[in-house]
């Protein structure tokens, strides 16, 4: 299943691409209204998801790069180890590894993570995130749903795995 690491190529390549984009055009800090929720605004979060650990001394830049490295190669083996018949999984996981990879490129190269789309509702702003997050979240959530869809064909099998042996049965 190693043929969907293409997408976490892609997910990678359009996240640095934006946050170069919002890096270039964008000032720090000053939000630019796209429409009523939604603005343009750069930030720098040196930690992880909303800003945790973001004001420490700065070992939490290669805190969150070691773990994400790990994480990066962990999925990649199970990725390799996946049927061909798990492609909900592979996409779920490409996700997943095309988001930590973007993320931890910004974190060893710049020392913070560039994050620009600013969503909100009258004056509640939900953290400022990037591609890389959404793609994150994305491939958890399908991750999520594919639990629940191996739950659904264990079930159809009456809870038995099916497996073929030599012969075919």
């Amino acid at each position: 299943m190693l043929k969907w690491l293409w997408l976490s190529a892609l997910v990678a390549a359009l996240d640095l691409t934006t946050k170069a984009v919002a890096s270039h055009y964008l000032v720090l800090y000053q939000p630019v209204p796209v429409f009523p929720g939604f603005n343009w605004t750069l930030a720098h979060n040196s930690g992880a998801a909303f800003s945790f650990l973001a004001s420490e001394s700065g070992w939490q830049r290669w805190f969150f790069s070691v773990i994400a490295l790990v994480v990066s190669i962990g999925i990649t083996i199970w990725i390799t180890r996946l049927k061909s018949t798990e492609t909900w999984l592979a996409v779920a996981l490409a996700l997943v590894l095309g988001g930590a990879i973007g993320n931890l490129w910004d974190r060893v190269t710049l020392g913070y993570v560039v994050d620009f789309i600013d969503v909100y509702y009258q004056q509640s702003h939900w953290p400022a995130f990037n591609i890389a997050d959404s793609a994150i979240c994305v491939g958890a959530v399908l991750l999520i749903i594919d639990s629940f869809r191996g739950e659904r064909d264990d079930a159809k099998d009456g809870g038995v795995k099916k497996t073929k042996t030599k012969n075919g049965v």
